[in-house]
């Protein structure tokens, strides 16, 4: 049985990442910081059919501790956060703790993987970035920020691990159904061709497509509705 690792796994687009891949058959890791018992009632409904993990994404100890003696086919970098802020206004806090989160985790936990992905000589990494990062967002220069070198780090390690048969893609979301978007404005989505919000699972479907299609690599997957184009 193949086995994937979600990070970021609690939250609404990592609970339908594990989902999508758990009805096609996969063993799931459950990535948790801080919601245990979300991570919990996930893997309830998956049938147990994975594992909670517990890291700090920040602590490289903690990652190495908990992937030392994991296998994996299928890495999916999910984790993810947002301050928003206009720069002139932001914080260094603000601005640190986006990088550290969504650029730097994904660094350590993708570099702790990678001696393994490269003895497999398989496997795929999918990273989720967002449309942010591609044309930028007012009172997001920090998650813009790092959404963007998502995408730059998933072409340039993608072309480093094609010689060891592993690809390397990035999924970028646009304005998704979740609890962050709830306090959205529902005018918005008249700015929007196909009239509405993205669901959670769309994006879970396109995650899963460019992490099983073995020729694809280096791309990054724009799922805006026609937002973003």
């Amino acid at each position: 049985m193949q086995k994937v690792l979600v990070t970021g796994a609690t939250g609404s687009l990592g609970e339908a990442i594990v989902k999508e891949f758990s009805k096609k058959g996969y063993f799931i890791y459950i990535h948790f910081h801080s919601n245990k018992k979300k991570a919990e009632e996930i893997l309830r409904e998956i049938d147990g059919n994975g594992e909670i993990l517990y890291f700090n994404s920040k602590d490289k100890n903690s990652i190495k501790e908990a992937l030392r003696g994991i296998e994996v086919d299928i890495l999916v970098n999910n984790l993810g956060i947002s301050r928003d802020n206009l720069l002139f206004w932001m914080s260094d806090e603000e601005w640190e703790e986006v990088i550290e989160t969504n650029l730097n985790g994904m660094f350590r936990v993708t570099k702790a993987l990678l001696p393994k992905f490269i003895k497999n000589r398989d496997g795929a990494i999918v990273n989720i970035s967002s449309i942010s990062g591609i044309s930028g967002n007012a009172g997001q220069t920090n998650y813009s920020a790092s959404k963007g070198a998502i995408i730059a780090f998933t072409k340039s390690l993608a072309l480093e691990l094609s010689r060891y048969k592993v690809r390397v893609n990035c999924v970028a979301p646009g304005i998704i159904e979740s609890k962050m978007t709830k306090k959205l404005d529902k005018k918005i989505a008249k700015n929007i061709p196909l009239g509405r919000f993205g669901k959670a699972d769309e994006v879970a479907q396109a995650v899963y497509f460019v992490a099983t299609n073995t020729y694809i690599t280096a791309e990054t997957i724009n799922i805006s509705g026609g937002l973003v184009r």
